[in-house]
């Protein structure tokens, strides 16, 4: 069964920790052991697992793909967000989590970051839960 994530972003790029929704989703489901796929339903979007302490590193990463891919007037897609296009492609629209004990298996320092490049907007994120037993 495919469950969902929905959210809304506040800006036209920022990074959402949603380790709490994706936590609560294994809960939801009670299995022991398995694995979650989050896959982002969303071309001007990403999903990624980094740092979850210190959010200078998000706007680091964010910085970096700013200058990396600005929103340039050159781009001929008629919609204006070629730079949130090709952002989304760069980071990846999926990510593949384990799930142990019935916890989700992140590090120390780890959390899932939906990662909008084209907001505001309501988004949503498809998750599938599959268990080893």
């Amino acid at each position: 069964m495919i469950r969902h994530i929905t959210l809304k972003s506040h800006a036209r790029t920022e990074f959402i920790d949603i380790t709490g929704d994706v936590r609560e989703l294994v809960k939801q489901a009670g299995i022991k052991n398995g694995v979650i796929h989050l896959f982002i339903l969303h071309t001007t979007a990403a999903i990624t697992v980094n740092e979850g302490a210190d959010p200078a590193v998000q706007r680091d990463i964010n910085g970096f793909l700013s200058k990396l891919v600005p929103n340039d007037p050159y781009f001929t897609h008629s919609e204006g967000n070629s730079d949130a296009h090709i952002k989304s492609s760069l980071v990846g629209t999926s990510q593949t989590l384990l799930v142990d004990g019935g916890k989700l298996v992140l590090g120390t320092w780890q959390a899932v970051y939906f990662c909008e490049f084209d907001g505001p907007r309501e988004r949503k994120v498809a998750v599938r839960i599959a268990a080893d037993d």
